[in-house]
């Protein structure tokens, strides 16, 4: 049965979420801060392979972009800065697994690792700047929230913590203790932090503080992030049932309980266009209506999906575990366009203006545009 605990009321802050611009950077891995997973830019009717670059190690990880940059890591522990033309600008290495993928904010990029260490590089030189050690392995990607307060770069640890650590110098600025793993990123918008745990638990913090606010308790395992838009939270657990939560009074607004056959939702749900995607274990991508639940589509593909769609004005983009990225229409989920990448496919695609990249589990990055 599910339980809700209110712990503080705050006031609400209005905010529209705006999607990612076109032609913009994606400085994380859904475009946004709050996690959506939505962008303005439109994706070719045709796209073709560009290129794709071998690293010779595998990859669960994402890419990001900062001017035409793209970043990402392997689990090697190597992290890459690669060219619009696939050529290789620098790589380092941290001699620890990279799962989670980077986030970039102004001429730095940050990436956490397997040794528990978060890192900070200069993004044009990859020059160490900053490493902080948390207790355990760090496998989400940390996000950044900026006021003119403070700033800080927060992310979730193994060691059942979420810290946030000053931006310049990588300085410990609070923590906040769970009660289990914190396995993905917490959503930043205003003046929330929202986030999921293997507790359970959807939480709610005061990003200035580290104050825990309201949370949310599922009973299952939370392994994605929630996104986030206005008041509302949409997140998955474990178990496959899937939930709309109120965050000004920590209500569930809706739920879609796990069907028969159902699996994990390890994938992030993208919100955008009054429609909410999400990809499950099952080899299903599910469309609902995001203010109601309401199912409008439901596509299979052959393999688990546990990367994170992203909703655009001409389609959904995804990849599968099958090894193939589909892009399907908006309206009915209708296959426009597959490709077969020749390896599973969990990254999550990163989105400019007529271009998208996705890695592959084999450690390619792949570039798909209009030749």
């Amino acid at each position: 049965m599910k339980q809700f605990a209110i712990l503080i009321l705050f006031s609400a802050f209005s905010f529209v979420a705006v999607p990612q611009k076109p032609g913009a950077d994606w400085p994380v891995f859904r475009g946004t801060h709050n996690l959506t997973g939505y962008t303005a830019s439109a994706l070719p009717r045709s796209p073709a392979l560009l290129w794709s670059l071998s690293t010779g190690e595998g990859s669960k990880s994402s890419p990001v972009i900062s001017e035409g940059i793209i970043y990402f890591g392997n689990l090697k522990g190597s992290v890459y800065a690669v060219s619009p033309a696939g050529k290789v600008i620098w790589k380092k290495e941290t001699g620890s697994p990279l799962e989670a993928p980077p986030v970039i904010h102004g001429d730095n990029l940050y990436i956490g690792a397997g040794d528990g260490v978060m890192r900070a590089f200069d993004k044009k030189s990859g020059r160490l700047i900053w490493s902080y050690s948390s207790d355990n392995q760090i496998v989400g990607s940390a996000n950044i929230w900026i006021s003119a307060k403070r700033s800080g770069l927060i992310f979730g640890s193994y060691d059942y913590y979420l810290h946030c650590v000053d931006l310049q110098t990588g300085k410990l600025i609070w923590k906040l203790e769970t009660d289990n793993y914190v396995n993905g990123t917490p959503a930043v918008m205003n003046n929330r932090i929202v986030f999921g745990g293997c507790d359970g638990m959807v939480r709610i913090a005061d990003p200035l503080t580290g104050r825990e606010r309201n949370k949310f308790e599922t009973g299952g395992y939370i392994a994605a992030s929630p996104a986030i838009s206005g008041e509302k939270a949409w997140f998955g657990d474990y178990d496959g049932n899937l939930y709309c939560l109120d965050m000004i009074n920590g209500k569930m607004i809706w739920e879609v309980p796990a069907g028969k056959g159902s699996g994990a939702i390890m994938a992030i749900p993208a919100e955008g266009r009054n429609i909410l995607v999400v990809g499950n274990e099952d080899k299903y991508l599910y469309c609902y209506k995001s203010g109601s639940g309401e199912p409008v589509w439901k596509f299979r593909t052959n393999g688990r999906i546990t990367g994170s769609a992203v909703i655009t004005p001409s389609g959904v983009l995804f990849g599968s575990m099958d090894g193939n990225i589909y892009i399907l229409e908006l309206q009915d989920g209708k296959k426009q366009w597959s490709f077969n990448a020749g390896a599973p496919v969990s990254s999550s695609p990163a989105v400019t203006e007529g271009r998208f990249y996705f890695l592959a589990e084999d450690g390619r990055l792949l570039a798909f545009g209009t030749k």
